[in-house]
């Protein structure tokens, strides 16, 4: 397939590009500092015509930017930008979420509802479980919206992981992880087989 990545510099991004890569894609990464990343195309998610031009002709783009912070609510305006261009060129699209909207496991509240929520990720939480809003909102862009368990490392590709909907995904000790190579895993895995259509899926050990 022929994939651009937004955000391809990025810990998940730049691992989504190996990934697509060792599979035979041909991959179009962009970043907005091409100094830093000669190897990448230059381009902003947040800027419709950067989008359009980028995705056209493509079969798939994979959108996994993310905001510095103390600038979270771009990542709202960031993700309108994309899903507009994508209405246009008519690409699907596969979103990096955020996992704040994710329900805990025997609870009726969300990650971002939960008391025990880190004060220093509430900002990016808050802006994640917004972002996921923007896209249930859209009906025209094929997209699929793919939120981490709690814990998003670099680690090690093993291949496995396991697949669920709203509820975060936790294991026999109450641990709910996956590696950064995991992650791509699964999110190539839905680009070579599409199983989610405008809805949101989750990942985890």
């Amino acid at each position: 397939m022929k994939i651009t990545v937004f955000g391809a510099a990025g810990d998940v991004g730049s691992r989504v590009m190996t990934e697509a890569r060792s599979r035979g894609h041909s991959v179009t990464g962009v970043t907005r500092d091409t100094s830093r990343h000669p190897g990448l195309r230059r381009g902003n998610a947040a800027n419709v015509e950067d989008v359009v031009a980028l995705s056209a002709g493509q079969d798939l783009v994979i959108s996994a930017t993310r905001p510095a912070p103390g600038r979270e609510p771009e990542l709202v305006t960031t993700t309108k930008a994309v899903l507009a261009g994508l209405a246009e060129t008519g690409v699907r699209l596969l979103m990096v979420g955020g996992a704040a909207s994710l329900t805990v496991p025997g609870t009726d509240r969300t990650v971002l509802d939960d008391p025990g929520l880190p004060p220093e990720i509430r900002a990016i939480a808050e802006a994640c479980d917004s972002q996921l809003a923007v896209c249930q909102a859209e009906t025209v862009v094929d997209w699929a919206y793919l939120s981490p368990p709690a814990l998003l490392e670099p680690g090690v590709r093993t291949g496995r992981y396991r697949l669920g909907r709203d509820e975060l995904i936790v294991d026999a000790e109450g641990n709910s992880a996956i590696s950064m190579e995991d992650f791509a895993v699964a999110l190539l895995d839905e680009a070579e087989t599409p199983r989610h259509h405008r809805t949101r899926f989750t990942v985890g050990y």
